[in-house]
């Protein structure tokens, strides 16, 4: 298959110029007809197919090597495209709603009939986004139909934050590739259930706990999201059972006092390097003369954690490319944005974690 790419500059982002946008209509129609597309969303860049057709489902899974009891996003681009999808829109659902969309909030909601069961992963239930993004918001809107879109990556590799990395993957696998530029956020959305009495949390993201907390009172956190799940937990949600976000190399995540955390990677390195083995570092702009040894990838600033967020995937991907045998990483705080930052890390490392 020839992968059409198109361009989108920040000046053609009006609603105005992206609604005549050849490149867009075009995709839209792709969409319609049961094609796929990769586009940008704040988040991520997402792999678009037509949500209510199960064989354009069908090509999602297999173009990403995804399991096909992984469910997908249904993305929306209005409120008033809701109700053709769910069968109720419970209190919690309405309150995030109000306070979230459009941006990178998911919630997931009983399903009706004429959602199908490829799209959810059998369940009963559909997540449900509704991007801000100009792009992503205007290309749904265009295609008439809710768009499920999943990271736009081969599955368990690093997701996609540049059209570039998308091309990587996807190159020849589906129709269109929007290049709409990076992305803002870096990590994918959060996750919250609204489908049972008390809203749950599947998937931390850029909207955090704390402001979940803030809107609704009483949000539980499924387990899932402190550690690894058992093979027979059928997913409510993207990403919950499966390894994700994973480099090439093996990666170890460290945690402790910051002192001791550079002098165990240090040692590390020392080590592995002794052995021949090319190292590399993630670290902060705050530790970075710290180390004495390894390549270095700088992935923002404590001070400044959405820096962090932004360059997550990139930085993974770049150890791909330069081909390391091992990562060690330096690791986060766990409130906040720092939440979602490690749910990543520790799902990319596999949960191999040592302690300092």
């Amino acid at each position: 298959m020839n992968t059409k790419v198109v361009r989108i500059k920040e000046e053609e982002k009006t609603r105005e110029a992206l609604e005549k946008n050849p490149g867009l209509l075009e995709a839209a129609e792709i969409l319609r007809n049961g094609g796929l597309v990769a586009f940008p969303t704040e988040t991520v860049y997402g792999l678009g197919a037509n949500a209510l057709n199960e064989e354009a489902a069908k090509k999602i899974y297999a173009a990403k090597g995804r399991p096909s009891d992984n469910p997908l996003i249904a993305h929306i681009s209005c409120m008033e495209e809701l109700p053709a999808i769910v069968k109720e829109i419970p209190e919690a659902g309405r309150k995030l709603a109000e306070k979230y969309w459009p941006g990178p909030l998911t919630m997931i909601f009983p399903k009706k009939d004429i959602v199908p069961y490829g799209t959810t992963g059998g369940l009963d239930t559909v997540a449900v986004r509704m991007p801000v993004d100009p792009v992503a918001n205007c290309l749904i809107h265009l295609a008439g139909v809710p768009i499920a879109a999943p990271s736009a990556n081969t599955s368990g590799r690093p997701s996609p934050t540049k059209a570039e990395h998308v091309i990587e993957d996807m190159n020849g696998k589906i129709e269109m590739i929007i290049d709409g530029g990076a992305v803002g956020i870096g990590v994918e959305s959060t996750i919250v259930d609204v489908s049972s009495e008390i809203p749950t949390l599947l998937r931390p993201g850029a909207i955090t706990i704390e402001m979940l907390r803030e809107t609704l009172g009483q949000v539980d956190i499924d387990p899932v999201i402190l550690g690894p799940v058992s093979g027979d937990i059928k997913p409510k949600a993207p990403g919950m059972k499966y390894r994700h976000y994973a480099p090439k190399a093996d990666m170890t995540l460290v945690e402790g006092d910051m002192d001791k955390v550079v002098a165990y990677i240090n040692d590390q390195t020392k080590k592995a390097e002794a052995e021949g083995k090319k190292v590399g570092i993630i670290c902060t702009e705050e530790s970075r003369d710290m180390y004495q040894g390894g390549n270095l990838e700088v992935i923002g600033s404590r001070e400044h954690e959405e820096t962090v967020a932004h360059n997550l995937f990139a930085v993974l991907r770049d150890f791909d490319a330069r081909k390391v045998d091992c990562i060690f990483s330096e690791s986060f705080s766990k409130d906040q944005l720092g939440q979602a930052i490690m749910n990543r890390l520790c799902k990319a490392a596999g949960y191999h974690i040592v302690n300092v």
